[in-house]
C-alpha cells in the first residue's frame, strides 16, 4: 500500500441503537388519531417524562411536512442510509427514541440526569 492509498472507511448501513429505549407506536392501537406534529410531540414528551423524568428533546422528524432539527442535518447525509436527525440523537446522547406509524414521526431524547 502506498502513502497514497488508504484502507477504505467502512460506511454505516443501519444506526447503532444500542443504549437507546425505542418506543414504537402505531396510531391505530392508541384509540386516538394523532393528528399531527404537535399533538405527536405532546404525546413523546409524556413518554419521556415517564421513562426520564428529566429531559430534553435532542431531534425530531416531521415526515408529513419534510421537517426536522437540527435543520438540514440530512443534508450532510445525502448518500447515507441513516438521516442526520438520526445520527444526531444517537451521537449527542440519546436514550429514548418515540416512533410513530414507522417514522411518520420521530423524537430522540436524552435524560439531564447523566
Amino acid at each position: 500500500m502506498t502513502e497514497f492509498q488508504q484502507p477504505a472507511c467502512k460506511i454505516k448501513t443501519e444506526a447503532d441503537y444500542s443504549g437507546i429505549e425505542i418506543i414504537e407506536l402505531d396510531t391505530g392501537q392508541l384509540n386516538e388519531t394523532v393528528k399531527d406534529y404537535q399533538q405527536a410531540m405532546q404525546i413523546a414528551g409524556k413518554i419521556a417524562e415517564e421513562k426520564l423524568e428529566n429531559f430534553m428533546l435532542l431531534s425530531w422528524s416531521d415526515q408529513d411536512r419534510d421537517f426536522e432539527s437540527p435543520q438540514h442535518s440530512s443534508e450532510c447525509h445525502a448518500d447515507s442510509a441513516i438521516p442526520g436527525y438520526v445520527d444526531y440523537g444517537i451521537y449527542h446522547g440519546a436514550k429514548l427514541k418515540v416512533d410513530f406509524n414507522q417514522g411518520q414521526y420521530v423524537f430522540f431524547y436524552r435524560s439531564f440526569d447523566e
